[in-house]
This record gives structure tokens, sequence and C-alpha cells, in this order.
């Protein structure tokens, strides 16, 4: 039992409460503290608030749990903002590892290089002898030394991939960056990680997922799926699993969407744990405007005209749109630019009038540039929205932004306001590892404020201000929304006798503090299924 705090419920009426009692796995009483005595008993655990905030248990809505083998097995740039960095970070991850046969890392940022990114002959000088292949922080772009080159069989004679960018030097010989599509000519350089490690990873990210409130994920596309999803399902049955998983099969544009539906669909029903379910088909439309890919309704500066890249033509999107929701499947697309976000919305509006409606809750995700109109089509067609809030700030790679889109659509990225004005259910997420820590509260501070904590008073510092939404909504898009999202509503997104027992609890009342101190809210208490997995060590309670 949980007393002595607010309890936000997150309900239709947003209704608040002192106390709230669990039984089992289930929530059982929210209301006022006089009437809680009735469930008190012996055996009852009381827990002391201390005038914290209760909330339900947050959703990530697009995330990649299976990113937690490479935080254990990888190495590391996420967060460093200088090339010599990279490179000393490297020599001392090897030095750690004389024996090591491939160097694998992520988290170099595009900007920090020029438009063709980083070369080869850089990641030499720190690898000249075992191969290394080094993902961008986006995860959209490959970096490769000689050797991995070498390894891989990409010479000036390698034809460009569909839907991928090799990047070239002036004499048509590879640089150093497979992007996209091509990154896959990459494949068979590096082994694939041992069934232990993808589930030593899925614990470690568990762990981090509990401490930051979360207890449901949306994993939108799994690293080495078969064996990823083996290890959730090996940790589903000895019960290790604590936390709600709802997966999707990547379906890539050179498949057969018949095929891949059959496929998804027969593992949807070898999965018989109810924390772990695939309903959802993942198609990229684009790829990102850090490596020039997203696919945009204007051309890019400098590039030659380029409006990046249309990883499906219409008609075949349209058709394997058609073929998923037919299968009752769930429709998750990668989507970054404007032209990428209206091809996906005419297929998804071609599904609905092929087939008829049905509840689909298929959904677009990133939606860096939106046509205005196209934001109502979301509405119409009842599209989920799944934005990245952690992204709403003026940083490095707006800088970017600014120099491949210019001022006046660098200054429009990332709606969100807009959404819920036209009645669009909004599931917020991290996209991890893209996001390291993938903290919700830092996410509801961003879209509340638009900006870097300390930035609102600096010019320039707020990213398109007149798209701040409320704090009420943001948690709503980490919450009720996130289960809308995922199939769950009846189960989990609101604090309601009779809903499972998801819960974090804060140390302070989000909706009483200045937003700006957001982020220095901390989480003391995460219960999943009614059992405590995760405890602040500064709390007491």
């Amino acid at each position: 039992m949980l007393r002595n705090g607010l309890i936000y419920t997150v309900d239709g009426l947003r209704s608040r409460g002192e106390a709230l009692a669990i039984k089992g796995d289930t929530i059982v009483y929210i209301d006022e503290e006089t009437g809680i005595e009735a469930w008190i008993s012996s055996h009852t655990r009381v827990l002391d608030l201390q005038g914290g905030m209760v909330l339900p248990g947050f959703v990530d809505s697009h995330c990649h749990p299976s990113a937690g083998t490479i935080q254990l097995y990888e190495v590391s740039l996420v967060g460093i903002k200088e090339v010599a960095a990279y490179l000393k970070t490297m020599r001392d991850f090897l030095e750690k590892r004389p024996g090591l046969k491939v160097l694998r890392g992520m988290g170099w940022i595009n900007g920090l290089f020029p438009p063709g990114g980083p070369r080869k002959e850089l990641l030499d000088q720190v690898a000249p002898h075992i191969p290394a292949l080094v993902r961008s922080e986006d995860g959209h772009s490959l970096w490769l030394n000689s050797r991995a080159m070498e390894q891989a069989g990409i010479t000036r004679q390698t034809p460009e991939v569909p839907g991928g960018v090799i990047e070239r030097q002036a004499d048509g010989s590879p640089s150093g960056v497979l992007r996209e599509k091509a990154m896959e000519l990459a494949a068979q350089v590096a082994p694939g990680y041992a069934l232990r490690q993808h589930i030593e990873g899925m614990r470690f990210f568990q762990e981090q997922a509990h401490a930051l409130g979360i207890t449901t994920v949306f994993e939108a596309g799994m690293l080495e799926w078969r064996t990823a999803l083996q290890a959730r399902q090996a940790m589903a049955a000895s019960g290790d699993l604590k936390l709600r998983c709802r997966l999707a099969l990547e379906v890539p544009s050179d498949a057969d969407p018949v095929m891949k539906a059959a496929e998804i669909a027969d593992l949807r029903s070898m999965l018989k744990n109810d924390l772990l379910k695939l309903n959802t088909a993942k198609l990229f439309m684009d790829g990102v405007i850090e490596g020039t890919t997203a696919y945009l309704e204007e051309p890019y500066l400098g590039m030659g005209g380029s409006q990046g890249k249309r990883l499906w033509e219409p008609l075949k999107f349209h058709r394997a749109c058609q073929v998923l929701d037919q299968a009752g499947l769930q429709i998750h697309v990668h989507s970054v630019g404007d032209a990428a976000t209206h091809l996906a919305l005419d297929g998804l509006g071609h599904a609905r009038q092929a087939n008829g409606f049905r509840d689909s809750r298929h959904a677009l995700t990133h939606l860096q540039q939106v046509r205005p109109e196209d934001i109502r089509r979301f509405g119409e067609l009842g599209v989920v929205a799944v934005p990245q809030p952690y992204w709403f700030v003026v940083d490095e790679n707006y800088q970017q932004a600014l120099e491949l889109l210019g001022e006046r659509r660098a200054r429009r990225q990332y709606p969100m306001r807009s959404f819920f004005n036209a009645g669009v259910c909004v599931a917020s997420a991290s996209d991890y590892p893209v996001v390291i820590p993938p903290d919700p509260l830092v996410a509801i501070h961003h879209g509340v404020m638009r900006c870097l904590q300390g930035m609102e008073q600096v010019p320039g510092g707020v990213l398109w201000p007149e798209e701040r939404v409320s704090v009420e909504q943001m948690i709503y898009s980490f919450t009720r929304c996130g289960a809308y999202a995922n199939f769950l509503e009846g189960e989990i997104g609101t604090l309601e006798p009779g809903k499972k027992a998801d819960i974090v609890v804060l140390d302070r009342d989000l909706l009483s503090i200045p937003p700006q101190e957001i982020p220095e809210v901390k989480v003391r208490l995460t219960i999943f299924n009614g059992e405590e997995v995760y405890r602040s060590p500064a709390y007491e309670g």
C-alpha cells in the first residue's frame, strides 16, 4: 500500500488520490487516506510516499533494448563530441582487450565530419590489424576501417546498393562509410553475439529501464533478432523478464510482404507469455537528415538537388500496407522527412480503403519534418504519432540540420502540440540507444520547454516554441497514450482499480514545480506487476 503522497491517475478525469492499495499484481484501491484503512492487515506492507508523486509506469513506445548487448560489449562514443576523443576512447578500449578480433562500437556524430562522413584512414590509426565497424549515433551509418572494407569485399567496383549509400572518394573508391541498406554489405565481418550475451544485454537494459520508471517497451527491431527473441523467451520462461515487451519484425523493401506477414503471424502464435508479444511489422520509409538520407519535399542544401532516399516505391509500399493490414498486423513506419511521411500516410490510407476500417493503431515514428496538412491526416486515419521529445532541442544535431536544411526548415523540426491539437494519439519514445540513458523525465522537460536545461532565455535556444506542450500532455504521452499505442490500455497506462500495478514513484510533484526543474526529479521506486523492481538508495519509505 502507498500513502501520504499524490496519486495522479492519468484517467479521463485526471483524478487524484492520496493513497493506493495493491493486491498481488493488481491495483484494488485509489482514493482518500481515510478509506485505505480497510485494506490494511497485519500482512500489509505500507510505503510512505513522503509527499512524492505516483504515476503509471512509463511506456517507451519506440526503442531497441537489444542494444543493451552493444552497451556491454562494444566501445561507446555516445556523449563524446570531439574526433580526437573518439580515437582515444577506441584506443583505450582496445588496450584493455588485447585479444579482440573485431572492434565494434556506436555513437559517432555525423556533424563532426564532412558530408561524406569519417574516413577509413582515421579508423586505421586506431585498429590497423583487425576489422573495425562503428555505427553512428542514429544507427543509420557505419564507419569501417580498411581491414573491414577488405573483408567485406567492398571496392571501387562495388555497385551502389538500392536504398543505401557507399560514400566514395573522388576516384570512386569507398571512403569508409556505408549508409542505410549499404550497411548490410559488412554484415558478415563481425560474428553474432551468443544467446548468453543477448540475455545479459537485456538484463542490463531492464535494470536501466526500472531505474528510470519504465515498465513497458515497444522494441522497434532487434539486433540479431532470432537470438534476441530467444533471449527474451528464456527470460520470460524463467521469470527474469520484468518488462512488458511488445516487439516488431522488420519488413524490408525488397521482401515479399505476403511471406513476411506469414512469418510474423507464425511468431505471434508461438509467443504464449503475456509479457512478450509480437504483432507489428516495422518498415523504413527513409533514413535520417544527418546522413542526408531522410526523404524531403525540398532538396538538401549543397547536395546537388538531392531529396534524400526513398526506401519504398509508392505502389509497392501500398501493397505491403494492404497485405500486412489484412493479416491483422500493426504497421510501424520509420519516417523522418516530410515527403516520407506523406507517402507513408498514403500507404496506410490505401490499406484502410482496400481492407475497410479496423482498430489497427498503425504508427509513424520520428517525424522530424511534417507537412501541416499531413498532421490532420494522422487524426483522420487514426495513425499514432511516435516522436522522440529528447531531440526537441538546439544542439549539435540542430546545427547540422541548419546547414543541410536552412533556417526556415531547421527551426520547424519535430511538431508536437499540433498533433495534440489535431486529436492524434501521441506516444513518446526514446529510440534507445540513440538516447542513453532513455530518461522519460528529460523527455518530458524537453517536450514542455523545447530546449536544453538552462537555455530558455538564450536567444535562439528554444526550438519552435509554438510547439511546446503541457506537463500533463507529456505525462499522458508516456503513460496512457503509450499503453493505447501498444493495445494495453485495458491493463496499464492509468492508475485504476483492476489494472496492473505498474507504478513509478517520483520524489517531487511534476505538476507543482517549475518545468525547468523536471530533469532534477528522481525516481524513488518502480513497481512492476505489483513487485518492487527498483528502489533509490536515498528512499527509505
